[in-house]
């Protein structure tokens, strides 16, 4: 019998029982009900013998008793986890078979202990933590750190300031740079005694679990809270303790202000209000506070004074998609039941490997999976770059179903959507960090834990810059007719194998060099908001208004977005951290928000024909699965419509007039628009503008220059302007290279097919050399 058979048979031996004040002595660890303790936190395996107190019927403990007899005759060897213990002593009415009670019942009965401790404390073995993922929480987060929790229903004791206040006491939240300002990192009490408090209004009857707690965000300052007290309450003025026996329960807090520390209720009470009291806390002479950020954790119960209670109800999404989160072995089981399902309209395929040698999987949706189509645009969207904002990842996923479903429906926006353009979906960039993330969790993660790649590296700073290259040439350069403005190269220094660029970052550049992409967007996660390049500021300063020369177009792809997004078009949301974007109307330029060289938005405008913007998705990097269903409402017109912009402007073919044959790498240049595109290889390209007249002018190497005017409508379809070149009477050496079939291609498109050449070399070696690497330190 394996251990998790008898994991479930003692389960429904414990279905019959009524559960009494539980202790639990862990041998190889300690647990006791009066803190949460850490475990010992080795990989190895923990061996744990619980013993559990139980008021049970006669039946129950005959059939227990066997259980045990028949496991131990088999040789086994009673093997638990944190999460084994967390299993039997969470055990209480509400999930062993017991009356619910109502929120009149005193809160305090039956008495309330901890039994978990912080993101380090489940001792559990390498292969089972692989298997079983993170820790299963009983109950979902109410919703700090997400905001469904209002400002109005945190209350505090006291507090120092406003930008210090209770609505600051979120799980994650972010201060601003400024010491002081209304934006702080977290709430902090006026006085430093044992009387403050912080307060959560559930608003209705509520079975609360557990809680979260950090310290105090802040580059100025170092507080958190060590130990604290719970107390609950269905009126906020009689309050009864969470108690330990006949002792009030005290819960270990934090040691350091940024890892989530969970504790978990031994037993489940039901109240509307809860308070976390702080005991202890770091004292550093006057200058320790009473601070920390919270979220609770609790299932939210049917209020019985309200007849209309379905109208309270929160809406689930209309679409059967699989609302959870994914990690890797299940995302790749999920694309490839899409494409079982829409195999004539899809395409799985990678494009390059991770770190740790997991493949970058991208989806095609297309009515030609595989192939380039003659005047059919390339989109793309990717996310997943920081590795636990993790939204994005699902919003793709759920996309990918959301279209072959409605596809198979025969939904005519899908259908045109797949028909007339051709789908990209890179739903996890980097795949390593998710999977550090997904290990601890949604609430357990923290801010910034899997967020860069396996080794170290932040690839939204990772592309090349070729920001500096180019303000440099500005300056230098006199004639501005001599300087170029697009298809910058990449720089030297950046292909050689002294540099230290991500797998991941080298593989997406290799891709976006191969596919000719029209419009992207990269999914983020942890603000409301929508940024358009630059990303980079022109003289390095932290923030600046920097425009790119579509920068009016850019604004309108920004909002494409953001005006039907549900929540950021929302006038009456609250800012997420430190800066309201709602008085930009939820757009801003990158580099006015803050510095960012080498990001993979200015890179896609300065080396390709691709317009990228940079979308944040919520408040929360890494929302709890049960807000899933939400977010994919939230965003699901937003994801569509942005796809859209990708036939606005102008498209064409540019041909020899002779032979009708396309014209490779001719460059497209619009009239007061210092920014130009090139055609692709069969001769096609697409222009992205807003409605208006323009003057446009091709030139290619061996032809005349032609012009015309392009008038851009209103509609949701680009406007036809096609374009035939007459070649230039050829000189006697080129009629001479021409014989002998070596007839010269124009410098500028040898030489980028040089770079990508030898960047593929160059990201071949220093794989090499990271994985010899690995294995001397292995090997060490």
């Amino acid at each position: 019998m394996s251990y998790n058979m008898f994991k479930k048979l003692l389960t429904l031996s414990l279905l019959f029982s009524k559960p009494a004040t539980g202790s639990c002595v862990v041998h190889g660890g300690r647990l006791d009900n009066s803190r949460s303790q850490r475990l010992n936190e080795s990989p190895g395996v923990s061996l744990c013998v619980c013993v559990c107190v139980f008021t049970v019927n006669m039946a129950a403990v005959v059939h227990l008793t066997l259980l045990l007899l028949l496991f131990l005759l088999r040789g086994s060897v009673l093997v638990a986890s944190a999460a084994d213990v967390e299993f039997v002593t969470t055990v209480s009415p509400f999930s062993a078979g017991g009356t619910v009670r109502n929120a009149t019942d005193d809160p305090s009965t039956p008495q309330t202990t901890s039994v978990s401790t912080s993101t380090t404390s489940r001792p559990v073995p390498q292969q089972e933590e692989e298997d079983e993922g993170p820790l299963e929480l009983e109950c979902p987060p109410l919703g700090l750190e997400s905001l469904r929790v209002k400002d109005h229903q945190l209350k505090a004791s006291s507090y120092k300031r406003r930008g210090l206040g209770p609505h600051r006491g979120r799980l994650n939240i972010q201060s601003g740079i400024e010491d002081g300002d209304i934006y702080d990192g977290a709430w902090c009490a006026q006085y430093r005694d044992k009387n403050q408090w912080l307060e959560v209004d559930a608003q209705r009857p509520t079975r609360f679990t557990g809680v979260i707690l950090q310290g105090r965000n802040s580059i100025w300052s170092w507080d958190v809270v060590h130990s604290y007290k719970v107390q609950f309450s269905n009126d906020s003025v009689v309050w009864k303790p969470c108690m330990n026996g006949t002792k009030e329960a005290v819960f270990e807090g934090n040691q350091d202000a940024e890892t989530p520390v969970l504790a978990l209720f031994n037993t489940s009470t039901v109240a509307r209000y809860i308070r976390i009291n702080p005991q202890t806390w770091y004292q550093n002479g006057t200058d320790g506070d009473v601070c920390l950020r919270a979220e609770v954790l609790g299932c939210t119960l049917p209020d019985p004074h309200n007849v209309y209670a379905w109208q309270a109800e929160p809406t689930e999404s209309r679409d059967k998609l699989d609302f959870r989160h994914h990690n890797y072995k299940e995302m790749k089981k999920l694309m490839k039941s899409v494409h079982d399902a829409c195999p004539d309209i899809t395409r799985i395929y990678s494009i390059g490997k991770s770190h740790m040698g997991l493949k970058l999987y991208a989806m095609e949706i297309s009515d030609n999976p595989g192939k380039h189509e003659l005047g059919e645009p390339e989109f793309r969207y990717v996310a997943g770059m920081h590795g636990n904002e993790a939204l994005g990842r699902e919003l793709l996923l759920n996309l990918m179903q959301y279209m072959c479903q409605e596809y198979k429906r025969s939904d005519q926006r899908v259908i045109r959507l797949v028909k007339e353009t051709r789908i990209h979906l890179l739903p996890s960039m980097n795949p390593d960090g998710y999977e550090m993330a997904f290990k601890k969790g949604s609430e357990l993660a923290g801010w910034a834990f899997g967020r860069y790649s396996y080794e170290g590296i932040d690839m939204n700073h990772n592309f090349a810059d070729l920001n500096s290259g180019m303000w440099t040439a500005i300056e230098l350069e006199t004639d501005p007719s001599k300087l170029i403005n697009h298809y910058f190269p990449i720089p030297e220094h950046y292909t050689s194998e002294e540099a230290f660029v991500a797998s991941e970052t080298r593989a997406v550049i290799n891709w976006i060099q191969d596919i000719p992409f029209v419009l992207g967007a990269n999914l983020h996660g942890g603000e409301l908001v929508v940024t358009y390049p630059y990303d980079m500021t022109r003289d390095w300063a932290p923030r600046e208004h920097t425009p790119t020369a579509d920068e009016s177009f850019f604004r309108w792809l920004a909002t494409a977005y953001a005006s039907t997004n549900q929540v950021m078009s929302n006038p009456d949301r609250r800012p997420c951290h430190n800066k309201d974007f709602l008085k930009y109307n939820n757009i801003i330029n990158g580099a006015d928000w803050h510095n960012v060289p080498g990001s993979m938005n200015d890179f896609s405008y300065l080396h390709t024909n691709c317009f990228e913007v940079t979308v944040e998705l919520s408040c929360d990097k890494f929302p709890h699965a049960s807000e899933l269903p939400t977010e994919w409402e939230n965003n699901r017109e937003s994801l569509l419509v942005y796809m859209e912009q990708v036939h606005r402007g102008i498209k064409g073919v540019v041909r020899d007039r002779d032979t009708g044959a396309g014209v490779a790498d001719a460059v497209i240049k619009v009239e007061d628009i210092d920014h130009h595109i090139r055609s692709v290889a069969d001769g096609d390209y697409w222009r992205l503008l807003n409605p208006g007249e323009y003057r446009v002018t091709v030139t290619a190497e061996g032809y005349f220059p032609s012009s015309r005017t392009c008038q851009v409508m209103y509609d949701h379809y680009p406007t036809i302007c096609d374009f035939n070149l007459t070649k230039v009477p050829a000189p006697k050496v080129k009629e001479v290279l021409a014989k002998r079939g070596k007839l010269a291609k124009d410098l500028q498109f040898r030489l980028r097919q040089q770079r990508l050449r030898k960047l593929r070399v160059t990201t071949k070696a220093i794989n090499q050399r990271r994985a010899a690497a690995a294995k001397r330190a292995k090997r060490v």
